[in-house]
């Protein structure tokens, strides 16, 4: 496997995250530890939906993410166009039902879902923008899109810090740990040429949702957008 590069070709993504994928969730609590739980939970809550809706988790990997949505009542479908991450996710959570597809042209008819969520994905996409605007297509009127992503950390001092820590720390354990070290290179390369809250908040507009609005957790190191699908 080689790493995907910055101009993040679909086929080099897919491909780099199959190589991942039995190592992916044991690399995601060993690099922030006891965080993931809790941006999984606020994810739901920034959801705000009642038990029994229909959510589409996009770019949902092994299905962690979607797991925690099944757990908080909610109808749940992982969406991913990795086949090794769906591979590794259908032996994990049998419950959750995963389709194979692409973030730019998602398989699915307008208005199919009463909310659309993606969980550090949406930086992994060649056209993010293009991701959003087929996430809202994809909700009915009056829905919500939830993009949980990396960010940037609002304190200058603390932002020098964890630039090194992308740099130096990340990739010294993925070449511990994963089975495709290479990859987290990449990781720490695209959260640093990933654009900042307001931005994100812009493109949202662009995409033509409403009420959008971004919540920074962990001092900004990630930030949850939510906008509402205009009616």
């Amino acid at each position: 496997m080689s790493r995907a590069e910055l101009d993040k070709k679909p086929f080099d993504v897919a491909g780099m995250f199959d190589g991942v994928a039995a190592r992916y969730d044991l690399m995601n609590s060993l690099m922030a530890p006891g965080q993931v739980g809790r941006w999984r939970r606020a994810t739901v809550e920034a959801l705000d939906l009642d038990r029994g809706e229909t959510v589409l988790d996009l770019a949902a990997g092994t299905g962690t993410s979607t797991a925690a949505l099944v757990d908080a009542g909610l109808r749940a479908v992982a969406a991913d166009f990795s086949s090794g991450m769906m591979a590794e996710g259908r032996k994990r959570q049998r419950h959750v039902p995963f389709v194979g597809a692409d973030a730019q042209h998602l398989p699915f008819a307008d208005g199919t879902f009463a909310g659309a969520v993606i969980s550090f994905g949406l930086r992994n996409v060649q056209d993010p923008r293009r991701g959003i605007q087929e996430m809202a297509r994809v909700v009915r009127p009056g829905g919500v899109v939830v993009v949980c992503e990396f960010s940037t950390p609002t304190h200058r001092a603390f932002r020098a810090v964890y630039e090194r820590y992308l740099l130096r720390a990340i990739p010294t354990v993925a070449h511990r740990v994963a089975s495709e070290p290479e990859a987290y290179d990449y990781l720490a390369e695209s959260i640093l040429a990933w654009p900042d809250q307001e931005e994100l908040r812009d493109w949202f507009a662009g995409a033509g949702l409403r009420s959008n609005q971004f919540r920074n957790l962990n001092g900004g190191i990630v930030a949850l957008h939510r906008g509402v699908v205009q009616a």
